[in-house]
């Protein structure tokens, strides 16, 4: 025991630390040939079990081959990726390299590594590795394990006397029957040990006895290689029987399947299997009191994970605290907890970090003792907190179904460490993280979720380091009320991001992002903006409103998709565009199975109004601001739509126009009669329009009455036209008041649509006519005739959108309209090549040309130079002006041509000419052409194949339009009633008169409304759980 004792102390002293956590590595073997298996598997899961093990130690044999030098690769990659380019000089006891290697008892050193000397001391052979040479052979290594689990380290808090057993873990990897005696022994003293599956020899044997024993004879000559005398088989079935009675201790990774993060799990279950069956705990307690609360529940670890393992009153945590004589009250728990919280590394969107609290063994005895002292929804917020930082996902969802709550005090500290970019400062441009991305889209914001928290503690630290006091309070004052700004700015870039305007939250439980989920809420936020996608599923399901918060969830990350993309950051914005299609295929299913199960509720559900962060709107009318196709496309939204376009009649003709008698009100102000009303009114102007530019433009027949009731007909109805846009792009008289965007990006919105584009394009060439007409007139009239005949022309072309509601052609123009915006494509790039030719043939047929911008802007030579190159694209050859033939009216005189400017200048002849007009020629003819050719037949499939995902939102955008607007040049009458009564809003003068003529009907209709709109939010919430299988 005194050599053992001896290199416990010799090792502590020189890493100037006592482990929170052991891994001891066997296996080394060589006897037989090993076969191949996952090696780096276990080499990623032993470095980051031992990472999350806080201060761990891993011992091996420091052989130079076979399992060794595979744990010595390991150690060397793990300082490499952690310390980069220090790794060689960063010593042991740096309290920043908290896994340390060392090797116990090697026979064979490397002389790369060490001397071989079997000295009882410590000799450092690297500035990372240590090697203890005092004792030899399996027996020491069994020795040294059961010592170290015999000592205790503090727990919690070095400052509080809380006090637990070294937990060690012993990993087999390969092995021969020396390592098979090692389990034996080991699992004898209560020494948990996980056995590698699929590394081969001494571990599959062991495995596959513990499955099948009848085949051992058969499997030991397979895996070793060799064949077995009695006496060896005998020795080889007694340490296997002796394993196979203490099976409970065993702990199984297999490296072929398992995730390599599962291997902290599974230790931390061994090693409080093991302490839950050790005598030396119930004996210490036995003579103390028992708890106070005898009447207190089982309890068990909640993670599916912990194979049912349950504990009594005294649980092992239970008795580690009374064996400390530490009373179990509800501050302690709080101080035992909140005093381990360790300062986390956080890595930017790749949360692979974690600090002991977070991990399968600490969170295990953090959450009984919790659990114990039925402190667990005062006190978790801690566990949950740490759990958030290193990502666990089963930790989270654990605590929160035990009603924990996130105090929102954490939620500075919870974006620095990960939202937050450690190695780049705010203030520059050199980061191309989230923080950056953020601080592009609100810098304010951006400032106080990234940086606040972070500088307000630098202070803080800096005034305790000098013992101001004044300063200290004033800097913690600032630390409690920053939570509120944090999440304040989280919700202000969201809706930024968006572009909406901020919502007051409504106190009547009618709206989301009240008291009770406002902390759930602003962690789902924090989980977008991090991007950790399963804790954002966690919290989404755990949240109200899930369809809505879905969409603005998608919505958000689409947006930040792109703002990566633009700046480059390929990886970040497929991950951030993978996350946002994710969220939309979940409100998609929660449409699908709501609709399958209730359906009238399902439709009603896409006209919910809720806030969300302060943004204020429908599923529908989201879906539609934001361009989610598929979710407007819907079934569900479909029915929704039909509801509005036929005011809840009939969706079938017939019935439809048969209503007109039997519910003249609802047939009258439906959308669809609106709608249709609408276009008879618009073919009339048409009608007369093209009468009035046909015959009465000059003044000469303007006299005739009938001239003048076409054009003021076309004037007025014009009019009230443009006043129905206005307010469709503004959105300043809309009924529902649906839309809660800030006026820029409604007109953005507006002007994306090529509709409305043409529709001003119409108004704008109608104005401009007018005002030539009247404000200069002329003879002849010819610039008013051009001015009104093109205003016509674009006239026609808007009454197109009257077939955008047809089933078939609809999805005709939505091409067209596609396949403009490609031709228009075409013309830029193809606009460059003309003018480059146009400009060397003049260059070259008229040298040296001085009157390029003479006489009128008609006869300016750049036309000129256009003219031939262009209309060579449709095939016209000019190979007599190429060739500089002379023509009958040009001049080779240069006084002739000079001094009368009807007289063109004659080209000279330049053989190069038709030389680039062949090339070119050939090029835009077989190249240009073609391409544009090719463009279109790709639109085409494209628009073909999502024809009607298309045609649906398109038509939901002629629906929504029609809902509150009336035909020209009817809507003039009733512009003032609806600007001074604003109909269909709440607030509205109709309403309020209603309200007080009929309170009972209207208090009837509101219970009914809040009663469905409550089903509908609880609906969502358990098809959500349902459709994630997470109940």
């Amino acid at each position: 025991m005194s050599d053992v004792q001896g290199s416990w102390d010799r090792i502590k002293g020189k890493v100037k630390s006592t482990p929170t956590m052991v891994f001891s590595v066997i296996g080394d073997s060589d006897s037989f040939v090993p076969r191949p298996w996952a090696k780096t598997v276990f080499q990623t899961a032993l470095i980051e079990a031992a990472k999350n093990g806080g201060e761990s130690w891993i011992l091996y044999r420091g052989h130079d081959s076979g399992l060794s030098d595979i744990v010595h690769e390991a150690y060397i990659n793990y300082g490499d990726m952690e310390f980069g380019t220090e790794n060689d000089t960063k010593p042991m006891e740096d309290e920043e390299r908290h896994v340390k290697l060392i090797s116990i008892g090697g026979n064979e050193v490397n002389p790369l590594k060490g001397n071989g000397n079997d000295v009882e001391t410590i000799s450092i052979t690297t500035p990372i590795e240590y090697r203890e040479t005092s004792g030899a052979g399996e027996d020491f290594l069994l020795k040294f394990e059961k010592f170290v689990s015999e000592q205790e380290v503090s727990f919690f808090s070095q400052k509080m006397d809380f006090r637990m057993p070294v937990p060690i873990a012993i990993i087999v990897c390969e092995g021969d029957i020396e390592t098979i005696a090692h389990i034996s022994a080991a699992v004898e003293k209560k020494l948990p040990v996980i056995i590698m599956k699929g590394s081969g020899k001494a571990a599959d044997l062991v495995l596959d006895y513990l499955e099948n024993p009848e085949l051992l004879r058969k499997k030991a000559s397979l895996l070793f290689g060799i064949r077995f005398d009695d006496n060896n088989y005998d020795k080889l079935t007694e340490y296997l029987k002796t394993i196979k009675n203490k099976e409970d201790l065993i702990g199984v990774f297999d490296v072929d399947n398992d995730d390599p993060l599962m291997l902290s799990n599974i230790v931390g279950e061994a090693v409080v299997s093991c302490w839950a069956m050790e005598k030396i705990l119930t004996e210490e307690i036995k003579n103390n009191e028992p708890p106070k609360y005898e009447d207190r529940p089982r309890t068990a670890f909640p993670n599916s994970k912990m194979n049912g393992l349950t504990m009594s009153g005294s649980s092992v945590a239970w008795k580690l605290l009374k064996r400390n004589s530490v009373k179990p009250e509800e501050i302690t728990m709080k101080q035992l907890l909140g005093d381990y919280q360790k300062e986390s590394r956080p890595y930017v969107l790749n949360p692979k970090y974690a600090s002991p609290t977070s991990l399968p063994l600490y969170f295990y005895f953090g959450y009984q003792l919790l659990q114990e002292s039925e402190v667990l929804k005062q006190s978790g917020h801690i566990l949950l907190f740490e759990a958030l930082k290193a990502n666990r996902c089963d930790y989270v969802r654990v605590l929160l179904d035990q009603g924990v709550k996130f105090k929102l005090a954490n939620l500075p500290e919870l974006y620095e460490q990960t939202v937050s970019c450690k190695d780049c400062k705010f203030k520059e441009d050199d980061c191309l993280h989230m923080q950056w991305i953020l601080k592009q889209i609100q810098e304010t914001h951006a400032k106080a979720l990234c940086h606040k928290h972070k500088r307000i503690m630098k202070k803080l630290k800096e005034a305790e380091k000098d013992n101001e006091k004044e300063k200290i309070n004033i800097y913690k004052d600032k630390e409690k009320e920053l939570h509120t700004s944090v999440a304040d700015a989280g919700k202000g870039l969201c809706r930024k991001i968006l572009r909406y305007k901020g919502t007051i939250v409504a106190s009547n439980g009618n709206y989301n992002g009240g008291k009770e989920d406002g902390d759930i809420s602003d962690l789902l936020l924090w989980a977008i903006f991090a991007n950790r996608k399963e804790l954002a599923e966690i919290c989404w399901l755990r949240g109200e409103d899930h369809l809505l918060t879905g969409l603005v969830c998608s919505a958000v990350l689409h947006k930040l998709a792109n703002k990566a993309n633009n700046v480059k950051e390929q990886i970040l914005s497929s991950e951030l565009e993978e996350h946002s299609k994710l969220f939309e295929q979940r409100c998609i299913a929660i449409m699908d199975r709501m609709y399958e199960e209730n359906t009238k509720h399902a439709i009603d559900l896409m006209d919910d109004e809720a806030v969300i962060w302060g943004i204020t709107s429908s599923p529908l009318t989201f879906a539609y601001e934001n361009f989610m196709y598929d979710v407007v496309a819907h079934t569900c939204s479909q029915k929704n739509m039909n509801k509005q376009w036929y005011n809840n009649l009939a969706p079938d003709l017939m019935p439809f126009l048969k209503s007109a008698f039997r519910k003249p009100k609802k047939f009258f102000t439906a959308p669809l009669t609106k709608y249709v009303y609408n276009y008879i009114m618009f073919f009339s102007m048409l009608v007369m329009y093209s009468a009035f530019v046909l015959t009465s433009i000059s003044t000469e027949y303007y006299v005739q009455d009938i001239a003048r009731v076409f054009e003021y007909y076309v004037y007025f109805w014009g009019a009230g036209d443009f006043i129905e846009e206005l307010i469709s792009c503004f959105g300043c008289l809309d009924a529902k008041g649906r839309s809660h965007r800030g006026y820029y990006s409604r007109m953005k919105r507006y002007l994306y649509d090529f509709w409305n584009v043409v529709d001003l394009l119409s108004y704008a060439l109608l104005i401009t006519a007018l005002f030539v007409r009247h404000m200069h007139p002329s003879e002849t009239f010819t610039v008013a005739r051009r001015m009104f005949s093109l205003s016509l022309l674009v006239m026609y072309l808007r009454f197109l959108e009257v077939f955008l509601i047809h089933r078939r052609l609809g999805p005709t123009l939505i091409m067209i309209k596609e396949m403009l915006k490609d031709l228009f494509g075409f013309l830029f790039v193809a606009v460059f090549i003309v003018i480059g030719v146009g400009i060397y043939y003049h260059a070259n047929l008229w040298p040296d040309y001085q009157g390029m911008w003479d006489g009128d802007w008609t006869k300016w030579r750049i036309w000129q130079i256009i003219y031939y190159p262009y209309f060579q694209l449709y095939g016209e050859l000019f190979n007599d002006f190429l060739e500089g033939k002379d023509l009958s009216d040009c001049s080779h005189n240069t006084s002739v041509w000079q001094s009368d400017s009807s007289i063109e200048r004659c080209p000279q002849e330049d053989w190069t000419v038709l030389g680039v007009s062949a090339i070119y020629m050939l090029f835009s003819n077989l190249v240009l052409v073609n391409l544009v050719i090719a463009m279109f037949s790709y639109t085409f499939e494209r628009v073909q194949e999502n024809s009607e995902k298309l045609w649906r939102f398109e038509r939901y955008t002629v629906i929504n339009d029609y809902e509150w607007r009336i035909p020209s040049p009817i809507n003039l009458a009733f512009l003032p009633y609806r600007f001074c009564c604003c109909p269909g809003r709440k607030g509205c003068c109709l309403y309020k008169c209603r309200e007080s003529c009929c309170p009972k009907q209207v208090k009837k209709e509101q219970e009914e409304n809040k009663k469905a709109r409550k089903f509908r939010r609880n609906f969502q919430r358990i098809t959500a759980f349902r459709i994630r299988n997470k109940l």
